[in-house]
């Protein structure tokens, strides 16, 4: 798209009265995106000029043959309608982990005979960092290495539920590590 072309949608996606954001989303893409996860604009404050702040003057219309070389400061206020969730979404998988891990360490724990207390403590611990890893930007990256650290702390996690001895512990985690290989290997690298 040319420049004129970018200026015309954005007038339009202003006047039609979407906001900010959604303006952003439209120029840079070219099409209208309609979220209501996104920021909505509550107000906007004319355009002023930078170099004399005292002289509140509007600037006119700039076009895409004119050259501007004052910076053009424009003020945007958003309001943000999304939920605490959407907000934080590694609290979020934080707590989902949590709640998945304290059911199956509570499950361990009773099956094992080693308590259901102790089990689901521990499963809520192992399950909240799983979720941290699952969520991880970085490892999203490395999907491998990401099923990898997953296997080895849910093998850690149910084999510390199951069991009191550090030997079984370790042998639970070498064999978490080699299920989420194998799982990784299937799912990421057999392509």
């Amino acid at each position: 798209m040319t420049s004129s072309q970018l200026v015309a949608v954005g007038l339009v996606c202003l006047a039609l009265g979407q906001p900010a954001a959604l303006a952003q989303g439209t120029l840079l893409s070219g099409s209208v995106e309609n979220h209501n996860a996104l920021p909505k604009l509550i107000r906007q404050e004319p355009k002023y000029d930078f170099d004399d702040p005292d002289v509140k003057r509007p600037v006119q219309k700039v076009y895409a043959t004119k050259t501007v070389y004052k910076p053009i400061i424009q003020r945007v206020y958003v309001q943000d309608n999304r939920t605490y969730w959407q907000k934080h979404p590694k609290v979020r998988a934080t707590a989902l982990g949590a709640g998945v891990g304290t059911a199956a360490g509570a499950v361990t724990g009773l099956v094992s005979g080693r308590g259901v207390v102790r089990g689901g403590l521990i499963g809520a611990g192992t399950g909240a960092g799983v979720g941290l890893v699952r969520s991880s930007e970085t490892m999203k990256r490395h999907p491998i290495v990401r099923d990898v650290a997953s296997g080895t702390l849910v093998g850690l996690g149910l084999s510390a539920a199951a069991t009191r001895g550090k030997k079984r512990l370790w042998q639970g985690t070498g064999v978490g590590a080699a299920v989420g290989l194998g799982y990784g290997l299937l799912k990421n690298g057999l392509r």
